[in-house]
């Protein structure tokens, strides 16, 4: 099944990822796997962020044609999620990552904990502590992760630990990158008592360049993220193969995102520090020989 012209805008914003979603180097199979995930994951998001393509296209697919409340176009696409694991679903992506989920008998958890995770990016605007937010990436990154254990055949309880810990450093390393497109949509998460720890208000977030306060408490939360992206070296390190590339890409490239937001001496609002394809490759290579040792 090709994919129509609204799920192909879906799916090209694979592109501006801080690390490689479904490289080349893959086997078939799990390009196209990987791809079914990242579908469904960036659509659920793009629905929360009200962030759909022009046209009104997905919500026609999903019976909800004017809709315009996310809570009830998440509701409508919940709906249709279920009919991937008992029915046909009317979305095209859905439809694509049916095979995948019959392929590899992926059960409906991690997909409904990502739709969680946008339902309560429309209640909640900001985290009070750092546990809470660490919760918060259970649902809208850490599921993402299993679900690539899942169809690489590579789930086991240690594996999943560390997965999840380079999720959760993955999706920290992006709201840091976003502080201020996500303030512009009414959301923080950065921890509200780390804010208070270093003097840091939400005006001090609006403004068009960061002051001392949020430099160091970007700094602060960067840090946080590395170390749990040090957990990744033995997850890199307890497969083989192509694999042991694919996940070291992800590690890699969170690194290489952090390393951006050094560069930009911590000051992330006047827009998204991205990573250079040369610094990503560099920690890749990083991560790989220190995985060797992990063994």
């Amino acid at each position: 099944m090709r994919p129509d012209a609204f799920t192909r805008t879906t799916l090209d914003k694979a592109a501006h990822e801080n690390f490689p979603v479904a490289p080349f180097f893959l086997p078939r199979g799990w390009r196209d796997d990987l791809m079914a995930i990242y579908g469904y994951a960036r659509l659920v998001d793009d629905i929360g962020d009200g962030d759909l393509a022009p046209g009104g296209a997905d919500a026609r697919h999903l019976g909800a044609e004017g809709v315009t409340d996310r809570l009830v176009l998440l509701d409508a696409f919940e709906a249709d999620l279920r009919r991937v694991f008992d029915g046909i679903p009317a979305h095209p992506l859905l439809r694509t990552l049916q095979r995948t989920v019959r392929r590899h008998r992926l059960t409906p958890e991690p997909f409904l904990a990502l739709i969680g995770a946008n339902r309560q990016d429309q209640l909640v605007r900001r985290y009070e502590t750092y546990d809470d937010l660490v919760a918060y990436c259970r649902l809208s990154a850490d599921p993402v992760g299993r679900l690539v254990l899942g169809i690489t055949g590579t789930t086991s309880p240690e594996r999943v630990r560390r997965s999840d810990a380079v999720c959760t450093a993955l999706q920290i390393v992006e709201h840091l990158q976003d502080v201020a497109e996500d303030l512009a949509r009414d959301r923080i998460y950065l921890p509200a008592e780390d804010m208070k720890r270093f003097g840091v208000t939400e005006a001090d977030l609006a403004r068009p360049t960061a002051g001392a306060p949020v430099r160091a408490l970007i700094a602060y939360e960067a840090e946080r993220a590395r170390r749990l992206l040090h957990e990744g070296i033995p997850l890199v390190g307890s497969v083989r193969g192509r694999l042991r590339l694919l996940l070291a890409g992800f590690v890699g490239g969170g690194h290489a995102a952090l390393d951006a937001i050094t560069a930009a001496g911590h000051d992330v609002l006047p827009g998204r520090p991205k990573p250079t394809k040369t610094n990503l490759m560099r920690h890749v290579g990083t991560v790989l020989r220190r995985a060797r040792g992990e063994r």
